[in-house]
């Protein structure tokens, strides 16, 4: 990688940072904590058995050495670990605005993260395409911080197809402890269903959908060539027609439905976002979703 390149993305992690400490410090202080943290429970000791014990936490085991009753304590989890699995296919790179789509991905993903900072959570990253492309374990501090918002800002989107699946799979084989998993994707790609419910029942699962304006309606500019990033499939459309602009706007909210009612299905919380919108407002809409139920 050339020193410009390097010098570049330093850079874009030097702001993002900034933005990411303000925006937390102002906005997510306590959502955070409320909508994921205590989703579980660790063991924290042994004691005696007291009257009014719940005998289902009765500790057999140590009963039988001690021939003395005595029962499991737990506690809320006191440390959580947070996934984040990006899809980094070359149709990522598509923005009509002044960001991409990735662009928009690698700040809210920083967000995210910076409030797991905050909280002395561990965070690891996976990237994946057609199958998974890296692999950051998670772990906990600034340096990690640091480290996965560069891998993210120099990421090289991949001009293949996307396969959720192998994420999803390769998340259960490497992460046996429950998670907050943040699955981010345009899903424009089948969105692993079945892979999704399964995961969602190890993990808390959040699919974090992100859109473009020019995916959902077109302009009226004439005749237009549409490619497909990934398969390099390329269409052609009048726009000038407005049943044509009609049925593409049409198409585009039936698949948005649709997604959002499978992911409903499977037990998945979806987190909207847009290039064309303000983030930070999806992202409070999310935090008050969450803290209403678990409330």
């Amino acid at each position: 990688m050339a020193e410009q390149d390097i010098a570049e993305i330093l850079k874009k992690v030097q702001r993002i940072q900034i933005v990411a400490n303000r925006t937390v410090n102002d906005l997510f202080a306590g959502q955070y904590k409320s909508v994921f943290r205590g989703r579980g429970m660790e063991f924290d000791e042994v004691r005696e058995y007291q009257p009014g014990d719940d005998v289902r936490t009765i500790d057999w085991n140590v009963t039988a050495r001690t021939g003395t009753p005595f029962i499991k304590r737990f506690c809320e989890e006191r440390e959580l670990t947070v996934m984040f699995l990006v899809d980094v296919s070359a149709s990522g790179a598509f923005g009509s605005g002044m960001q991409s789509k990735l662009d928009m991905v690698v700040e809210v993903a920083a967000m995210l993260m910076f409030s797991a900072l905050k909280n002395n959570d561990k965070v690891g990253l996976i990237t994946f395409c057609d199958d998974v492309i890296q692999y950051l374990p998670p772990r906990k501090g600034k340096s990690n911080f640091l480290h996965l918002i560069r891998q993210l800002i120099a990421v090289e989107p991949v001009a293949r197809e996307t396969n959720m699946e192998a994420a999803l799979e390769f998340l259960s084989r490497v992460q046996k402890r429950r998670a907050v998993a943040f699955l981010i994707s345009d899903f424009l790609a089948p969105e692993a269903r079945h892979a999704m419910a399964v995961c969602s029942k190890r993990h808390d699962l959040i699919a974090m959908t992100v859109a473009d304006p020019r995916e959902r309606a077109l302009p009226d500019v004439g005749f237009i060539s549409l490619l497909d990033a990934e398969t390099g499939r390329i269409v052609e459309l009048d726009t000038r027609h407005r049943q044509v602009r009609a049925l593409f706007e049409a198409g585009a909210a039936k698949r948005s439905d649709e997604l959002s009612s499978r992911l409903r299905r499977a037990g998945v919380d979806e987190l909207a976002i847009r290039t064309d919108q303000d983030y930070l407002s999806s992202l409070r809409r999310f935090f008050h979703m969450r803290e209403r139920r678990f409330r």
